[in-house]
């Protein structure tokens, strides 16, 4: 069997990945080490809980013991464990770089301690800034972070890059643009937008809707992942796109219509600070090196998306109450 020590396993991208792998491969083990902050949810993997190859242990990735205790004998260590929300960094950055960026060092150090095979780092294409209306991202891209959130993803990327050239260690960064599917936290714009339009309650757009991001499935952020975990260049970083750049506002009347709901839900609210235009990822290295497409087309994913939410309300309930509704009424105020 082949050991997998996945930390942030139940956020979003790290629940789809646990799932993934245990569905893909038999010959995986996965250890989940999550300190379940407000967006770690046990309930995204509630089905998985008696699986004979998977085991959770809740801690914190800057827990040094909790780290030592987990990583001897694991084959890879796959780090999606982060504080990933914009707008929250903007309030408070201190969790940011605490979780981000020592907990980055914490598991590096015990990689390096234990002489784990092969260490990925889950990064983000904010890290390199803003776009124009022209141009891509690619792995040579200088990073100019422009939030608390994407500096202190760069800030983890440098450490881990500064492992591999100083120690050897056997690292891979992947950065990928904005992900969308089911078990999403409802603070990014699509879940955020489908849970309050099945509730008929209007939706913040903010400034006039005109940036950009380029959007991916999980599964297909998964499947690159996967990939890269088990073939990609040690040392390397691998961009990871959807080729699918959309407006804000072209995605708000992409779900009102598919919802049916009336462009009257639609709020335009003050823009957040500092907040970059466009997003646009040039994938070609990792097509060209490992193999990997996006095959999952927006429209599809989309409307598998909707149906999820609209499936798993029970879910969604257990989320927007309590600290979640006021977070959103401190982000955006009361909507009418």
């Amino acid at each position: 069997m082949t050991r997998v020590l996945v930390t942030g396993g139940c956020g979003f991208i790290g629940s789809n990945f646990v799932r993934y792998l245990l569905q893909s491969d038999p010959e995986v083990q996965v250890i989940n080490l999550d300190k379940l902050t407000y967006a770690g949810n046990l309930a995204n993997l509630a089905d998985l809980a008696d699986h004979p190859r998977y085991r959770f242990v809740r801690g914190d990735i800057t827990d040094r013991e909790i780290v030592r205790s987990i990583v001897p004998g694991v084959d890879a260590v796959i780090n999606f464990a982060a504080e990933s929300h914009v707008d929250r960094s903007i309030h408070d950055s201190s969790p940011f770089i605490r979780t981000n960026v020592l907990g980055t060092q914490t598991l590096l150090d015990a990689v390096r301690e234990f002489q784990i095979p092969r260490f990925v780092q889950i990064s983000t294409d904010e890290v390199y800034g803003s776009l124009g209306p022209t141009g891509y991202f690619t792995e040579e891209t200088p990073l100019a972070p422009n939030s608390p959130y994407s500096a202190s993803k760069a800030a983890a990327d440098l450490l881990v890059r500064s492992y591999h050239h100083t120690f050897g260690l056997p690292a891979v960064i992947t950065r990928c643009s904005n992900n969308y599917g089911p078990y999403q936290f409802p603070e990014k714009l699509i879940p955020l937008f489908i849970t309050n339009l099945l509730n008929d309650q209007p939706v913040p757009v903010y400034g006039t809707g005109a940036n950009v991001r380029d959007w991916i499935h999980v599964l297909d952020h998964c499947r690159a992942i996967d990939l890269v975990w088990r073939r990609g260049r040690v040392g390397e970083v691998y961009n990871i796109g959807g080729e699918c750049e959309r407006t804000n506002l072209q995605i708000t009347h992409a779900l009102l219509e598919a919802l049916g709901k009336p462009t009257s839900l639609i709020r335009f609210v003050k823009d957040r600070p500092g907040h970059d235009l466009r997003y646009a990822i040039d994938c070609t290295k990792i097509k060209n090196e490992l193999g990997w497409r996006p095959q999952v087309p927006f429209d599809e994913g989309l409307r598998e998306t909707i149906r999820w939410y609209q499936q798993n309300l029970d879910w969604v309930a257990a989320i927007r109450n309590g600290e979640y509704l006021r977070y959103y009424e401190k982000q955006y105020g009361v909507l009418v």
